[in-house]
């Protein structure tokens, strides 16, 4: 028998970065969902992981968006969201990352905006340096702060 997946407090978006922490070591799949989230800058957002702090190096992997053409960026600072690059656009999605094996983990998603119809993917690896507890959402610049919208995740 496994256990029900667990919801975390959903959370206004504020600020430079939007932590959640406490995540039990059991924890083999994590959905990272976003719902009208804005910045109030033109920075891409990520989505990082940690064991005791969050991981910022060694994140393998891409994203894309399809804002006029297909462009594709690597990120290897977090698992990026290329989308997030106006300061009014407001995105939807969400950003799975689940156990590979050990401290590995691999992660996909799809995000879109409600302004203008560009969607963008997301996938990548990351290890940890042990057990994932947490999880950040944040800018590649760190310094665009959260103005709008609700995240959250599903624990499973």
């Amino acid at each position: 028998m496994t256990d029900a997946p667990i919801s975390g407090t959903a959370v206004t978006a504020s600020g430079t970065s939007v932590d959640f922490t406490g995540i039990p070591s059991t924890a083999k799949r994590i959905t990272v969902m976003f719902s009208g989230v804005s910045t109030n800058g033109t920075s891409n957002g990520l989505v990082q992981l940690g064991s005791g702090s969050i991981t910022a190096t060694g994140y393998l992997g891409s994203a894309n968006s399809t804002a006029g053409s297909v462009t594709t960026s690597t990120y290897t600072t977090g698992f990026g969201i290329k989308v997030i690059d106006s300061s009014s656009c407001l995105i939807y999605g969400s950003i799975v990352v689940t156990n590979l094996t050990a401290n590995s983990w691999v992660a996909n998603g799809n995000i879109g905006r409600s302004d203008n119809g560009v969607t963008g993917n997301i996938a990548g690896q990351v290890t940890l340096s042990g057990t994932l507890d947490r999880v950040r959402i944040t800018t590649v610049n760190g310094t665009d702060t959260f103005d709008a919208g609700t995240i959250n995740i599903l624990v499973e």
